[in-house]
């Protein structure tokens, strides 16, 4: 399913990572910072082999699951519908892995800085492509939105997908904007992400009766 170039970009980042990790390895703290709170202070702390090696490690386990997905889903003829969408969002989660490993490698390496304001941009701009992508997927079981109705039919599927494009991207730059105003941060975050669930877990139940009446 993966592509070449998104197959090398990612087997690129995570060697990256283990040679960082590797490289770096006598230089870090015996326990390293691992958690921060939503002020960007430190709230969590693991044992350096495993503040070293886990993110890598999980980056390896993701890629293999996403590699494995698209071969055992039932609906698996349906990703082929949109297999360059699915590459693209495969290489952009481990990035954005790779990107918050760099920064606790940072960190312990003794450069302090606001974890939060790095952050919380990057997931608005993923969760802004994920919008772009939503309404390009088909219907599957594994990714996109997944509800009782929208996996029992293609049309509730392709609907709920067009809205939810639109307020990925809406929540998107919503959760990028926070940066600005920490103090307001969860009200940024938590609040437009929680209606946005709920909205499109409605939205698709609705859709779902109407089609059932039609």
């Amino acid at each position: 399913m993966q592509t070449k170039t998104s197959t090398i970009i990612i087997v690129i980042l995570i060697l990256i990572s283990f040679g960082i990790g590797v490289y770096l390895y006598p230089q870090l703290p015996e326990r390293m910072a691992s958690h921060w709170n939503v002020a960007g202070e430190v709230d969590g702390y693991m044992s350096k082999f495993w503040g070293v090696f886990l993110p890598p490690i999980m980056s390896v386990g993701l890629f293999l699951l996403f590699l494995i997905l698209p071969k055992i889903d039932p609906l698996r003829k349906n990703f082929v519908g949109f297999k360059k969408y699915y590459n693209t969002f495969v290489t952009f989660i481990i990035a954005f892995l790779f990107f918050i490993y760099a920064l606790i490698i940072v960190w312990n390496m003794g450069v302090v800085f606001n974890m939060t304001q790095f952050i919380i941009p990057v997931i608005g701009m993923l969760l802004f492509y994920i919008g772009t992508i939503l309404e390009h997927m088909k219907r599957n079981w594994f990714v996109g939105i997944r509800t009782p109705w929208t996996l029992s039919s293609d049309l509730v599927w392709d609907k709920t997908h067009k809205l939810g494009s639109r307020l990925f991207k809406i929540v998107g730059i919503t959760v990028f904007c926070s940066v600005f105003f920490p103090q307001y941060l969860l009200w940024f975050v938590l609040v437009p992400t929680i209606l946005m669930v709920l909205l499109l877990f409605v939205y698709s139940y609705l859709e779902y009766q109407k089609e059932k009446t039609r």
